[in-house]
């Protein structure tokens, strides 16, 4: 493969090389609900504030049992006062925690304006605490608690019957100082792996935030042996799903793809749908063995294929979270004018297109400029991912005036 000059001298810097490694540490600590930095974290653990040594949950608590839980991760940002912070889409993140509870059965009756107060408690908290930090990383974890899945399910025995027993879950929040990624991963890109680990659409938890992020973060381990930043998922499938912490975005000729998210899977369908009418009475299409799957063309649109052909109202479950700053960035694409569809994206899409970005609300936006061994586009940051680095920034630092 053709290699862009200078790619070898970005890869093997200090400062990229070291990157992979903090962040894997960071998002392995954090992931389980424990600080990276101990000493600097705000914690609050079923309705009190507790010291960082006193933050215990119980030895039968399902998150630790059985890995029965959900986390939200945000970030927030103090402003130019130094008496407040602004959490940067807060009621996105909650709505999102609160569907993925009542769909996955771990509470249907989330009340999001009390989770709201207490993340915005203990964000107040935390800043009064570390006047010197500009940012702060937010995790909100809610596990199962003391809870007996099937106790839980069983209609109660008292009554009509038809109720349910109740179950407390275990919150924890923790507020603690983010991370502060170099500017070269951000001006000159980074270097992602591809993942051996895939993504399954016919399982239900996929696409939701659960507490089992270890094969995630096993990739992200395996990533970082490499010099790598990040680790492209796949679906078994082989259609694109993200990365193993971030979504990610495809342009090809001005155009910003992103894999279909769960809960957008009716809609998308339905517009392909609508795309085909249009085009009926058209000259016919003709599938070949090596048009099998969709990819983007030269003229960067979607080939038509055999993908098309799925019978009307078949929709195919996503694994694929639905990003909360995936959401914001396409939306502040297309307020400048900017394409942005939402595909089954292929290999062959990713390694053919002229940028490739990753998205979370940690680092905001990451353009990645090599996926293994291939280069993407020039090997520069894009244009597009240009604009969307500096429209984070100025997102971030807006919230501080």
């Amino acid at each position: 493969m053709t290699r862009h000059p200078g790619i070898d001298d970005l890869f093997k810097s200090e400062v990229n090389r070291s990157n992979a490694l903090c962040y894997l540490l960071q998002e392995w600590s954090w992931t389980r609900g424990f600080p990276y930095t101990p000493n600097m974290a705000t914690v609050f653990l079923d309705g009190s504030f507790v010291d960082t040594s006193s933050a215990k949950i119980s030895a039968f608590d399902a998150g630790f049992q059985h890995g029965v839980g959900l986390f939200e991760t945000m970030l927030a940002v103090r402003s130019s006062s130094g008496e407040a912070a602004v959490v940067l889409h807060m009621d996105e993140h909650l709505q999102r925690i609160s569907r993925s509870a009542a769909s996955l059965g771990l509470s249907k009756s989330m009340r999001i304006g009390a989770l709201g107060e207490a993340v915005r408690r203990t964000v107040e908290k935390a800043v009064a605490e570390s006047q010197d930090t500009a940012r702060f990383r937010i995790r909100v974890t809610i596990s199962g608690g003391d809870l007996n899945l099937l106790s839980a399910s069983r209609p109660s025995q008292q009554g009509s019957g038809s109720s349910q027993v109740e179950h407390s879950p275990t919150l924890l929040i923790h507020v603690q100082p983010a991370a502060m990624y170099p500017a070269e991963m951000f001006t000159q890109g980074v270097l992602v792996t591809i993942a051996d680990w895939k993504a399954n659409p016919l399982d239900a938890f996929q696409g939701h935030k659960t507490l089992n992020y270890w094969p995630r973060l096993r990739e992200l381990q395996i990533a970082a042996g490499k010099r790598a930043s990040e680790a492209l998922v796949f679906q078994v499938t082989n259609y694109l799903a993200g990365g193993c912490v971030s979504n990610a975005l495809v342009v090809k000729n001005g155009v910003v793809y992103s894999p279909i998210a769960r809960g957008e899977e009716e809609d998308v369908l339905a517009e392909s749908e609508m795309g085909r009418d249009a085009k009926s009475g058209s000259s016919s299409r003709q599938a070949t063995d090596d048009n099998d799957s969709e990819s983007l063309s030269d003229e960067g649109d979607l080939k038509v294929n055999n993908y098309d052909a799925a019978p009307k109202g078949a929709a195919i479950p996503s694994p694929v979270l639905p990003g909360v700053v995936r959401k914001w960035a396409m939306d502040m694409a297309e307020s400048q004018g900017i394409r942005c569809e939402r595909r089954m994206l292929t290999i062959h899409d990713v390694l053919g297109a002229d940028e490739v970005m990753l998205t979370n609300s940690s680092w905001g936006v990451l353009p990645v400029v090599a996926v293994e061994a291939n280069v993407i586009g020039d090997g520069h940051v894009g244009k597009i991912a240009g604009h969307l680095v500096d429209a984070w920034q100025n997102l971030t630092d807006g919230n501080r005036s």
